[in-house]
């Protein structure tokens, strides 16, 4: 799953940790881009890879189950709360409505319908195209639209945090949710955006001090390791957060507190995910600026390998150095989808100029007076 003019993988960083957003009366300035949130960008759509491509070598191995587990557990939420962290300027103007439009809209249709016609080609040729029912991973640019659209509701209302984790709670316990719109994940990934958009940039430098980095790899191996003990018992339905707890066979209050333990679990990991990302610019920093390319293509490899029975016919695959192998090799494919030479091959559908497409001076035009 661009993160201020368009919020999500590989945007634009405006405003920065120690910047506080621009009141409405001036001018906007000039985007700044901080190394952080690109780290961590590009740090996290690795685990996006990772987590994409571990189900072809799932079977057989329980270590393999233990990391996509582990990984599932937060990677998402990561890129969840960085989105409502840089939408707390988020006011609905019209220039943040046109780039809502162009650098989120847009990439979900194209994108969207791209993935339709792989899937039609590839496994199932009935599949009809609908802009309400995501494919694949276009679910979180769909969520993401959504989740902007509601900046603005979550700045007036009073214990926006408490109100958000009782809607994911409602969504959990509330049956026939999925379809359109696959609201499971909407409104059960809710939280994180709401949390990021209460945030500060403190709660960041906070994060980074030295006691919660070492307590954060203390958290990380020790939850890889309980991961590891329980994988055989935790059905993966529960990671995805697409289904209620009636539909995976299990009672309403055991199902509510289970996964209030999940989210407890998510918000711990990804903290210490984030307490971990280095502040200053590193060698891979300038890739954080093309996340939104390496999510949007990374699919495409990764299933045309399935339908075509290219995993089945590498029978090493299933080894551990073979698990290691497509490993590896996927995180080498996601950090050339996010070099800049691919961002500015894509920039007409991730970040295009649609000037023509909207009035210029972005306000809606008069009502037409009586003939």
């Amino acid at each position: 799953m661009s993160f201020t003019a368009q919020s999500g993988p590989g945007a634009t960083v405006s405003p920065s940790p120690a910047t506080a957003p621009l009141p409405e009366a001036r001018a906007p300035r000039p985007s700044v881009r901080d190394p952080y949130f690109d780290n961590a960008k590009y740090l996290a759509i690795l685990l996006v890879a990772v987590g994409h491509v571990l189900p072809v070598v799932l079977a057989g191995s329980q270590a393999t189950r233990t990391l996509y587990m582990w990984i599932y557990v937060f990677h998402m939420p990561v890129f969840v709360l960085i989105s409502g962290y840089l939408s707390r300027s988020y006011t609905g103007r019209p220039d943040q409505l046109k780039r809502l439009l162009t650098g989120v809209a847009l990439p979900y249709v194209v994108f969207e319908t791209a993935y339709t016609l792989l899937m039609r080609w590839g496994a199932e040729p009935n599949r009809p195209f609908s802009l309400l029912h995501p494919s694949y991973l276009m679910w979180f640019l769909l969520a993401l639209f959504i989740w902007r659209v509601t900046a603005p509701f979550w700045s007036v209302v009073r214990r926006p945090v408490a109100l958000s984790i009782g809607i994911a709670a409602l969504a959990v316990v509330t049956p026939g949710l999925g379809g359109a719109f696959d609201l499971p994940r909407v409104l059960q990934f809710l939280p994180f955006f709401v949390i990021g958009l209460r945030m500060k940039a403190e709660h960041f430098q906070m994060l980074r001090r030295t006691p919660v980095r070492v307590a954060s790899v203390v958290v990380l191996a020790v939850t890889l390791v309980v991961t590891y003990r329980v994988t055989d018992y935790v059905p993966l339905n529960w990671i995805y957060r697409s289904r209620s707890v009636q539909e995976m066979n299990m009672e309403l209050l055991p199902g509510l507190f289970w996964a209030g333990v999940l989210f407890l679990l998510t918000l711990l990991l990804t903290a210490a995910f984030l307490s971990l990302v280095p502040g200053s610019n590193r060698w891979f920093t300038v890739l954080g600026a093309g996340t939104i390319c390496g999510y949007l293509l990374h699919g495409f490899p990764i299933r045309t390998g399935l339908y075509t029975g290219f995993y089945d016919k590498l029978d090493w695959l299933q080894t551990p150095a073979g698990r290691v192998g497509i490993t590896v090799a996927m995180l080498a494919v996601m950090t050339l989808l996010c070099t800049p030479l691919v961002r500015k091959i894509m920039k007409p559908v991730t970040e295009p100029d649609m000037a023509w497409a909207f009035r210029r001076d972005g306000k809606a035009g008069a009502a037409p007076g009586r003939r």
